[in-house]
């Protein structure tokens, strides 16, 4: 990654790519759009004026952005800052979120009030823009839901209101594999006023199967209807498997054989699942998601993911027979992980003085490990890196966002940092491993290890093939970008978005 450069002469040059509903499609566009830029030597970042999502990162600067807004800077090849996304809700239950402001809590919200709170979140929005204006010459900013919420237009700071306030154009997408594309167009300009309406320079639809020329009639209608031209018709991809905004994308990449198989939970607010990502896509590892009142299959492994209300989901892993589960597993052998809240939830109790997650304010744990949590106010935000300790002394690199604070003493130490700390555990029978780093499997040093410590004793090992060494999540990042930034380039008509924007483009 490389710092921003600087941009003191001329403006930044803005585009707004919005989306007729949820999950057209808008961060993955941009995250393409943003290495197609970089290919070609410009200096790009990615701009989200509020986001809500549970998967988060931590930036370079130290604070909290949405996970889709570190992947657009991935792809960028910049640093990650809290200016990328200066607003980011953290649903904590189904009326209320914790509201993150350039990368830092300010608390919990219920719906009304954050609205009362809108303007000073605005004047964040605001100033986060102007200082990416002065790092870069291209800011891509990506929308939230859609332009034409007409109970959210007041006040609005994620899509239109944003692009009236700083004069930016926008580009409108819509997703054609969900049926009712022109419809989808259509009606979302007829929610939009005449100024808002003119801010719409052209549209782009997404996830197209079929054949082209059978779509050609309806693209022709569209322009003459509207005046508006259409940029482009982007494929479905199949297979492409990027860091995800917030929804967990279930298909299973197909593999021909796999070492070890994995479970976990999928939490009813379960926070940052992109841990999970090597895992699903390594080819030697069976993962699979539980659901809701799903029956908890045998596994190797079992993984207990964070959460954003880790009392709530340790009661509902109770009431879905979890805890006798584990027992069970255990008991016979099995290997637990337990990431962040995870590692809460596997300890004696959980309490939270500030009601920062719920209004319970003590809860027993599983019982497994003999330490407690206590929730404060300040949550830690850190990048690490360090190496196992042992023999293998495995590189490792992740991220600590928690508000939990937890003497692991008792526990033999697993990871030294390289501030010195050392930082999660293993169980004194070697059964469970804990840990606060998210991403920690994203490492192959760190991945190889801890799928070689969760087979010890099994009736396999780890180690038998070389292509599990092979295995780089940055790797794999890069190439499903850069296959997503050729799919643009080939099907986007780029000289048109640049004379759309004013740009003379001799690349």
């Amino acid at each position: 990654m490389t710092a921003a450069s600087s941009n003191t002469s001329n403006p930044s040059r803005c585009l707004m790519i919005q989306g007729c509903t949820s999950d057209v499609g808008k961060s993955t566009l941009v995250a393409g759009l943003c290495r197609a830029l970089a290919r070609q030597g410009l200096s790009v970042a990615p701009f989200k004026p509020q986001n809500m999502a549970l998967n988060s990162a931590v930036t370079d600067d130290g604070g909290e952005i949405g996970r889709a807004q570190a992947l657009q800077a991935f792809a960028a090849g910049v640093q990650t800052s809290v200016h990328m996304n200066p607003v980011l809700l953290k649903p904590n239950s189904d009326v209320g979120a914790q509201v993150i402001i350039q990368g830092h809590s300010i608390g919990n919200y219920n719906a009304l009030n954050y609205h009362q709170y809108k303007p000073t979140a605005a004047k964040a929005v605001q100033d986060s823009f102007q200082v990416l204006q002065s790092q870069y010459d291209w800011i891509l900013t990506e929308g939230a839901g859609s332009p034409a919420e007409i109970n959210l237009r007041q006040g609005d700071i994620a899509n239109m209101g944003f692009a009236e306030r700083v004069d930016c154009p926008v580009v409108l997408v819509a997703d054609i594999d969900k049926g009712g594309v022109f419809a989808h167009i259509i009606g979302t300009l007829a929610c939009l006023s005449e100024s808002e309406q003119n801010r719409i320079k052209g549209f782009i639809i997404n996830k197209f199967r079929g054949d082209l020329s059978l779509l050609q009639d309806g693209l022709d209608w569209l322009e003459a209807k509207t005046g508006k031209p259409v940029l482009g018709v982007l494929p479905y991809l199949h297979g492409l498997h990027l860091d995800a905004e917030d929804a967990i994308d279930f298909a299973a990449p197909e593999k021909q054989a796999t070492s070890i198989n994995v479970i976990a939970p999928l939490l009813p607010h379960i926070s940052n699942h992109t841990d999970f990502d090597p895992l699903i896509l390594h080819p030697n590892i069976h993962f699979q998601w539980v659901k809701h009142n799903e029956a908890i299959p045998s596994a190797d492994l079992i993984i207990l993911p964070g959460s954003k209300n880790v009392a709530f989901d340790m009661q509902w892993l109770k009431d879905q027979g979890w805890e006798n589960h584990i027992n069970h597993h255990l008991r016979y052998g099995g290997k637990v992980i337990g990431i962040c809240g995870g590692l809460q939830m596997l300890g004696k109790a959980i309490h939270d003085p500030h009601r920062i997650e719920s209004d319970n304010l003590s809860q027993q744990g599983f019982g497994l490990l003999d330490y407690e949590t206590t929730l404060m106010k300040e949550k830690v935000l850190q990048k690490q890196t360090g190496h196992f300790m042992g023999e293998n002394a495995a590189s490792v690199a992740g991220y600590e966002i928690h508000c939990g604070q937890t003497e692991l003493d008792m526990l033999k130490p697993a990871i030294q940092l390289s501030d010195g700390k050392v930082e999660g555990g293993f169980s004194q029978d070697n059964q469970i491993f804990v840990s606060y780093l998210h991403g920690i499997f994203d490492q192959p040093e760190s991945l190889n290890h801890l799928m070689a410590w969760a087979t010890q004793n099994q009736n396999h090992d780890w180690f038998v093939d070389d292509t599990v060494h092979s295995f780089d999540a940055d790797q794999q990042r890069l190439s499903q970008l850069d296959r997503l930034a050729d799919t643009i380039e080939s099907n986007l008509d780029l000289g048109k978005l640049f004379k759309i924007l004013g740009v003379n483009n001799d690349r």
